[in-house]
């Protein structure tokens, strides 16, 4: 069974099998990012001879904690396979392809985000797969990159091709760079097919590159959701954290009803909050605890969110019985 666990802070936190670990998430402030070889050693300090696909995040600050990193593992009994191409590393496990986070340095904000598309096609493929079996992809730009963000629709439909599936997606923006001159890195997951996209009828998502959610076998990738209405596309409650959470959270389950699943399924939530969020966060606690009661959580400050008037974007993973 394939276990998501929350982020903690640091390696040395981490209380698993390590030989299970199918993908690790690190959760990077500025502080952690100015000595990278810093964090590759805390990883294999602990990892040892153990390979696992990294997403490096950069972030303003992990929710409730002062570490400079935090890490977050997904772990499936016996670690799947292993592929490697150059110095990534991919895994296979429980039907799921899991793949490092990818950036380049060269070019302008498209060219970049073309490339990183393009790796990850490239790395499906060293595992026997394509971009037509994407299930998610969570991309984190820079502020100063939101008026250029509709380019990247090109290459997505040039890349990712017409469908009928499209993978789950979230933009968060990031003004902390992964590596300086990277204005996009992408992360993205891929499940063996058959995929179904799941969407209640909102007619938005009939010209996009992605879909409310994803379901392969028993699980349930959703995109990222914020306080959008998805007839008008408008942002909503404007400056209420608290009235911006009871949507999205309604939202999600709105989706997961067309999978015949509600709240209680969703195994795991990352939270994305921008600074002007994080004071009233705590007050989220109670509706995310009603909604979800079984779900991991992990919540990190970003810079901002693609609608300036978004205060909040929840990622979430269901697993159906």
């Amino acid at each position: 069974m394939t276990v998501y666990l929350p982020a903690v802070p640091g390696y040395d936190q981490l209380d698993v099998p390590i030989g299970d670990v199918v993908h690790v998430t690190e959760y990077v402030t500025a502080a952690a990012l100015a000595d990278p070889a810093a964090l590759d050693a805390a990883r294999k300090a602990v990892f040892r001879e153990h390979r696992a696909p990294v997403s490096r995040v950069p972030v303003e600050s992990i929710v409730g904690s002062g570490a400079p990193y935090a890490v977050a593992v997904v772990t499936h009994p016996g670690g799947g396979t292993l592929f490697t191409d150059g110095g990534d590393v991919i895994r296979v496990a429980g039907g799921v392809t899991y793949l490092p986070s990818v950036h380049t340095i060269e070019g302008d904000f498209r060219d970049q985000y073309r490339w990183c598309l393009e790796r990850i096609a490239a790395l499906l493929a060293v595992a026997g797969s394509d971009t037509g079996a994407l299930v998610r992809t969570v991309d984190y730009t820079a502020t100063a990159t939101r008026a250029e963000y509709p380019r990247c629709g090109r290459p997505r439909r040039e890349i990712l091709g017409a469908g009928p599936v499209h993978p789950g997606a979230a933009g968060i923006l990031v003004d902390v760079p992964v590596e300086p001159g990277a204005q996009v890195s992408l992360d993205a997951f891929a499940a063996s097919p058959p995929l179904e996209a799941l969407n209640p009828g909102w007619a938005r998502y009939d010209t996009l590159t992605y879909k409310p959610a994803v379901r392969a076998a028993n699980t349930v990738y959703l995109a990222g959701f914020g306080a959008l209405d998805p007839v008008s596309q408008q942002a909503i409650h404007a400056g209420d954290l608290v009235a911006q959470a009871e949507y999205v959270y309604r939202g999600i389950e709105t989706v997961l009803a067309e999978a015949g699943a509600t709240g209680e399924n969703v195994v795991h939530l990352v939270e994305y909050l921008t600074p002007d969020a994080v004071a009233d966060y705590p007050r989220t606690a109670a509706p995310r605890e009603r909604h979800f009661p079984n779900a991991v959580v992990t919540a990190v400050v970003c810079s901002a969110l693609l609608r300036r008037e978004f205060l909040l974007e929840t990622v979430p993973t269901a697993v159906l019985p």
